[in-house]
């Protein structure tokens, strides 16, 4: 909401101008468990949380994984709804008992403002629990979860609306009680149409705290190998890529902990410590002579989908400096995004 507030008053509307509607994403997989009366039970679950590794590696390894993935286009692995419901059923009981509302974060501020309880088919087609293909939630998955179809939103298309929000929240934000808000899509698929990534074989490439590539086909595809996702920017454009956990935060990971001189110098000069990071990093030959970085500190997702995957330099001698250091960190993140590329192609 303040976030609203700020963009409202930024924008100094003046006359006759008028907020025409309200859209936005999210990042997607997140969850959030709600009791009968709507009072959250957990705080948000994000992608990026690991303690449903153990009910992910047991759905691939009853092959039971291989299936939902191959109905569903998200790849078994923890950041997904679906091993967060599993932990939630086997490790939560006391909370899970009393669920009878899931939604994700997007979906939650959607409820606040308008009392609804629907989710769009983007941020759907992420939680491991909804067939891309009929458009539904998967019968497979909610019978593994324990849920039922009235425990979960109602899809919606990326382009439905909502009017007439709570008058204490318009009066917040500053905006009519009868602006439209659009449902929207997830992070992932809208930066592709943001960037304009959307022709046949045009890939986008995002790197932020993590990092994505992905293109955009006009039906599912399902890799053989689960290595990719397939999630819905609407029912006409699938978006099919990978994510990588270790992106950005690997770079400042080896900024904070083996250039912390570098990082104080670049503070007094006022200026980017990555910058300057970079700068060094550029002194080395590619390849780093030989040094080798398997950048995953925060397990991974694709192309290997491992959340228990380890980070490490490989061929270390005495020769290497920390700007071999940097240079095979950087390289790292590439390289892995690259094994990604190599999927989708």
């Amino acid at each position: 909401i303040d976030s609203l507030t700020d963009v409202v008053r930024a924008g100094k509307l003046e006359n006759d101008d008028k907020i025409l509607g309200v859209s936005f994403s999210s990042a997607m997989h997140s969850l959030i468990a709600f009791d009968k009366d709507w009072k959250p039970l957990t705080r948000v679950i994000t992608w990026a949380d690991g303690r449903a590794f153990k009910y992910s590696e047991q759905l691939k390894e009853s092959g039971v994984g291989q299936e939902i993935y191959s109905k569903t286009g998200t790849p078994i692995h923890p950041m997904a709804p679906l091993s967060k419901l599993l932990w939630l059923k086997n490790e939560q009981q006391d909370i899970y008992k009393k669920c009878k509302h899931f939604l994700g974060i997007k979906e939650y501020i959607f409820h606040r403002l308008f009392k609804t309880n629907k989710m769009d088919i983007s941020i759907a087609s992420g939680t491991g629990l909804f067939n891309i293909f009929n458009l539904d939630w998967d019968q497979q998955a909610l019978q593994i979860t324990g849920l039922s179809k009235d425990q979960l939103p109602t899809p919606v298309e990326p382009y439905e609306i909502e009017r007439g929000m709570s008058k204490e929240y318009a009066k917040v934000i500053g905006i009519p009680v009868d602006t439209p808000f659009i449902y929207g899509a997830g992070d992932g698929p809208l930066s592709n149409l943001g960037v304009n990534a959307i022709q046949p074989g045009v890939a986008a490439v995002t790197i932020g705290t993590s990092g994505a590539i992905r293109v955009v086909t006009d039906k599912p595809k399902i890799d053989p190998k689960g290595r990719t996702f397939t999630y819905a920017l609407d029912r006409n454009h699938w978006v099919v890529g990978g994510p990588v956990n270790n992106g950005g935060d690997v770079f400042r990971w080896a900024r904070d902990n083996l250039f912390d001189a570098e990082k104080s110098t670049a503070a007094l000069l006022g200026i980017d410590s990555y910058d300057l990071l970079t700068e060094i990093a550029s002194k080395v030959p590619a390849g780093a002579d030989g040094l080798l970085f398997h950048p995953y500190l925060g397990g991974e997702r694709a192309p290997i989908w491992d959340a228990n995957a380890r980070g490490s330099f490989f061929g270390l001698t005495h020769y290497h400096t920390r700007a071999h250091m940097v240079r095979a960190v950087l390289e790292g993140i590439i390289f892995n995004i690259y094994m990604v590329a190599l999927a989708l192609e």
